[in-house]
């Protein structure tokens, strides 16, 4: 470095502001010494005079020392939190959504701890699996076809998960354990990502069983500031380990070989902080690049995984011999039956029978005791007199409560008719419990709900009312299943409402002991069918067939953009340069909302080819509008644009 020269790193901001979403260049001073790339370091921002946290992107060195550039403040710590692989990850997957890509780092690297940072020594020995739990992972991926294959070349698979329990767990969950000892025992690492604790939980124990322990790290929510931080520090290592998480654990910085999806169709999966990306689309970038293999695993198929399948991305994995559940649907007798009757009796007399040689699982849509109420007289619903809110009753004779301001209605009378009395209009898990109790004197009942959590029961007669994912393990599997409400289910007014039941009851059924009846109340048609033949990517094809003329998710993308009228106009007329299809655009419509100024949003489908000059367009207009926003004085913050692609059900 000559005397004329000096030192630059080219930083990314951690700001939330979308116009400072690129790297700035800073001067290093000779003081600081050596930086590491990927290190944490305060900037100072000038336009806002004070000293804001940044990441080292790029070093390197210029010849004008002329121009000017202010200076790096400090060197907050010298551990490269951001690997050049995580900030490319990142920076694609924001670029995809019209994010930026430190909304996307502030979702995996988590705040600093000194101490454990301290601790932290780097390097972990490398821990092969067992020879003999090898094994056993490798005879049970051999159950599938073409699966191993898939793991040895890094391809990518949609994987049908064999139902049922095996040893203390869920049989996916040995599936997934397997995955990932596979690929530890070829030295590589491996991402498991599940929507939620108790899925992680069950994974966890399962690998517990085959992986050593030091290998298997944790990745979630629950954990501490300090032991999350410990977990991601161990990720940065060469070493290979198992990463177990929840949704934001699909950005985790160690070299993966494998990245595996349990149940994609979960909608906690779906990140709700902006820019608002599906662990399944941040997995399928980061397999283009790195290489890595990449499973979406279920007892279902979503419409996504099944587009892909049909375009010929991903390999469709079976079970060379299919273990399917008995399910058995409702006669054409009991369809005609009134609503009233809420349990037919062939479903009756399976529970009967089967509670008394052990648990008997009954699957209900709503928790509580009767999640709603009706006027007696005119069936209106009933409506809180201060909010709107709905009425629902915690247990027969209790004063009716606001689900939404939690206030209760002692005088409540219908505006429609001027009545008085109240009806229950649904039966909650508490509800049902209370019925069934009655009906099955002797018996236990187990409400398992949010309420009432309940991890495993045993395998005693019993029987357990719980709310749909919420089911919890039974010893040795249910002896029945009865699947309750799946009309009220149906009549959700979602696109994916068919794909959300039939993921519902199939892992439900999933539990099921071998041979035990699942029954699904009530309902016939596609659904009820793809259900009794185990047919759920049969399912989704007919789905994807009838959404393709309507150009709805997932044959085409979808971009939902919310501002003021004003704005929003202006980014439709920024896309319009695009040559999108006349009917590319649906709105703008108002937001029912008190902001000032008032709010609209429009819905844009585009073709996949589109998908990148569309995020480039609305990236712009998002920007465009936080600058002109931050310079008008006296404007609301409320009138910025915000952008949101990929979104799964365009309902305005």
């Amino acid at each position: 470095m000559t005397a004329e020269s000096r030192r630059i790193a080219r930083v990314l901001l951690d700001s939330p502001l979308p116009q400072l979403d690129r790297l700035f260049d800073y001067s290093l001073p000779a003081e600081l010494g050596d930086v590491p790339l990927g290190a944490r370091i305060k900037v100072p921002l000038r336009t806002a005079g004070r000293v804001i946290d940044g990441y080292v992107v790029e070093l390197g060195v210029e010849d004008d020392a002329d121009r000017p550039l202010s200076e790096v403040d400090s060197v907050v710590s010298p551990v490269a939190v951001l690997p050049e692989r995580l900030h490319r990850l990142a920076r694609r997957v924001a670029d995809r959504a019209a994010g930026s890509a430190s909304d996307i780092l502030r979702l995996v690297i988590p705040k600093r701890q000194v101490r454990v940072e301290k601790a932290w020594t780097g390097d972990s020995p490398v821990t092969a699996p067992d020879p003999e739990a090898l094994a056993g992972a490798t005879a049970l991926l051999d159950a599938y076809d073409g699966l191993l294959d898939v793991l040895e070349n890094h391809g990518r698979a949609a994987v049908e998960a064999i139902p049922g329990i095996r040893g203390d767990g869920p049989a996916w969950a040995a599936l997934l354990a397997a995955t990932a000892v596979q690929a530890l025992g070829a030295g590589e690492s491996s991402i498991l990502i599940v929507p939620d604790h108790r899925d992680l939980d069950r994974l966890l124990t399962a690998l517990a069983q085959i992986a050593p322990d030091e290998t298997i790290i944790r990745y979630d929510s629950r954990q501490t500031n300090p032991q999350r931080y410990r977990s991601f520090l161990r990720t940065l290592e060469d070493a290979p380990c198992i990463v177990v998480g929840n949704r934001s654990a699909v950005y985790a910085p160690v070299r993966a070989g494998l990245v595996a999806i349990w149940d994609d169709g979960d909608p906690l999966l779906g990140e709700p902080l902006a820019p608002y990306v599906n662990a399944r689309d941040a997995a399928l970038l980061r397999q283009e690049q790195e290489e890595s293999a990449l499973l979406f695993v279920g007892h279902t198929r979503t419409t996504d995984v099944e587009r892909l399948v049909a375009h010929g991305w991903l390999r469709d994995v079976r079970a060379a011999r299919r273990v399917l559940p008995r399910v058995v649907l409702s006669t054409p007798q009991e369809m005609e039956q009134p609503t009233a009757q809420r349990l037919p009796s062939s479903a009756f007399l399976a529970a009967r029978t089967a509670a008394a040689e052990g648990p008997v699982l009954v699957q209900v849509s709503r928790p509580g005791f009767s999640p709603s109420l009706v006027c007696a007289e005119c069936r209106a619903p009933a409506r809180c007199a201060h909010c709107g809110g709905p009425l629902g009753a915690r247990h027969r004779g209790a004063v009716p409560v606001c689900g939404w301001c939690g206030r209760g209605a002692r005088a409540w009378a219908c505006p429609s008719c001027s009545s008085t009395k109240l009806r229950l209009a649904s039966s909650g898990s508490e509800r049902t419990a209370d019925e069934l109790g009655r009906a099955f004197p002797g018996v236990r009942v187990i409400v398992a709900d949010s309420a009432h959590p309940v991890e495993r029961v045993d395998a005693k007669p019993a029987l357990v009312v719980a709310t749909r994912g919420a089911e919890p393990l039974a010893d040795g599997g249910y002896r029945a299943v009865v699947l309750l409400d799946g009309p009220r289910m149906l009549q959700a007014p979602d696109l994916r409402v068919g794909e959300s039941c039939l993921r519902w009851w199939s892992n439900a059924a999933a539990l099921a002991a071998p041979g035990a009846p699942v029954h699904l109340v009530g309902v016939d048609g596609g659904t009820a069918r793809a259900l009794a033949t185990w047919n759920q990517a049969g399912y989704a094809r007919s789905e994807l067939e009838s959404r393709a003329p309507l150009h709805m998710p997932p044959t085409a993308r979808v971009a939902l953009v919310e501002g003021t009228a004003a704005g929003v106009s202006r980014a439709l007329i920024a896309l319009g340069e695009l040559a999108l299809p006349p009917d590319a655009v649906l709105g703008p419509v108002p937001v029912e909302s008190d902001d000032e100024p008032p709010r609209v949003r429009a819905l844009v489908r585009f073709d996949y080819g589109a998908g990148s000059r569309v995020a480039t367009v609305l990236r712009a207009a998002v920007v465009a509008e936080a600058v002109a926003s931050r310079r008008g004085r006296g404007r609301n913050p409320r009138s910025a644009l915000s952008v949101r692609l990929d979104i799964l059900d365009p309902e305005l």
